[in-house]
């Protein structure tokens, strides 16, 4: 095959392939073929060591390092209009497909996505624990759609429309998704047909509205805090429904959840940066698994100066079981380079109805290139 044939052939491959995330194309390498025609390749990963009350065998404390994630990222275009992602991440066991993207880029006020990705949401769940203040809500106490919502990491497969209006400053996205993986037991389509459950295969739609008050935040993604590059005010407005999306062996209900945010970030002339975060759920399952049926929030602090961030962040989550569960974090990033180089340490406690609290001390390395 000619060179001109093989280049033919790879952009034809990678076409739907796609390009990183805004937020994560900070790290990677990217090799040019053409006008608008390129390809891109990052990893990213996430190693800790942890410390937990009561989490070893015999009720002592446990000490533990683990491997929390572990991504590649695979990014193409085509042209100025047709690109793509292809993500991956380790589940502990084996990698998994994370992202699979075919973006069509109109306009920075239309694009068009189709394929696995995170429906859209919360500013939390949209971040993910790459890009949050600390990542500490990874633990799915309040915004809980990356823990028990999606088919992994809280990707769901679907088509979404979304762009930015207003010079920027109000970001709309809206979507239909397969659904259904709500809560712990819940059923696949697929897995209530075999167990012959009658509920009809309605789509799930979600949707998310964002203004920025002062800086613009464009692109898709977002992220839990700007490490005092910018000074944003902004407000969003999030919610998911699907008709029978709740399925169990038992019993199938309808799905319903929205959401309200708020990301404060101020720049302080030579004394660093202030932020503040905030969020408000719902969530119904229909009375279906009434664990995951209830209300939440968090509230959340940081101060970035000279590289260090010590932060603080509350959530909750009352369930309609009557078992709360709530969570206290307070940490310092050491912030080496944006997202892409962090170390940090946090001591979290946890607390849940008729159980023991537990206290986490963890250190964390987040790596990307």
């Amino acid at each position: 095959m000619t060179s001109s044939g093989k280049k033919g052939l790879l952009l034809a491959l990678i076409a739907m392939a796609g390009t990183l995330p805004a937020l994560e194309a900070q790290a990677g390498a990217t090799v040019n073929f053409g006008p608008d025609q390129s390809v891109s390749l990052g990893f990213g990963m996430r190693t800790s060591y942890s410390s937990v009350e009561h989490g070893a065998a015999d009720g002592s404390r446990s000490n533990d390092f683990n491997l929390d994630s572990a991504r590649l990222y695979l990014g193409g275009s085509l042209n100025r209009q047709i690109k793509g992602m292809f993500n991956t991440e380790w589940d502990g066991e084996r990698i998994r497909v994370l992202d699979a993207v075919g973006e069509f880029a109109f306009s920075p006020k239309l694009n068009i996505w189709a394929g696995r990705m995170l429906s859209p949401s919360d500013r939390a769940n949209m971040a993910g624990p790459y890009y949050s203040l600390g990542g500490g809500y990874w633990a799915g106490v309040a915004s809980r759609y990356g823990y028990n919502g999606g088919i992994f990491r809280g990707r769901d497969d679907g088509v979404t429309v979304w762009g930015n209006l207003l010079d920027g400053r109000l970001g709309y996205s809206f979507g239909a998704f397969e659904g259904h993986t709500f809560g712990i037991g819940a059923l696949t389509q697929g897995q209530a047909n075999g167990a012959d459950l009658r509920a009809s295969d309605k789509p799930m739609f979600a949707g998310r509205l964002q203004y920025d008050f002062w800086d613009p935040e464009p692109g898709y993604y977002g992220t839990g805090n700007y490490l005092g590059t910018k000074d944003i005010l902004a407000v969003g407005l999030a919610g998911r429904s699907q008709k029978d999306g709740v399925l169990t062996p038992a019993a199938s209900g309808d799905y319903r959840s929205w959401s309200l945010d708020v990301l404060l970030e101020k720049r302080l002339p030579g004394l660093g940066a202030l932020s503040l975060e905030g969020a408000w759920y719902d969530y119904d399952t229909g009375n279906v698994i009434r664990a995951e049926q209830g209300k939440a929030w968090l509230v959340g602090a940081g101060y970035i100066v000279n590289r260090f961030q010590p932060f603080v962040r509350y959530q909750k989550f009352e369930a309609d079981t009557g078992i709360d569960t709530r969570q206290a974090d307070a940490g310092v990033n050491y912030v080496i380079d944006g997202y892409n180089a962090q170390l940090a340490a946090l001591y979290s406690r946890t607390k849940v109805t008729g159980a023991d609290d537990r206290s986490t001390f963890s250190v964390t390395l987040q790596l990307q290139y």
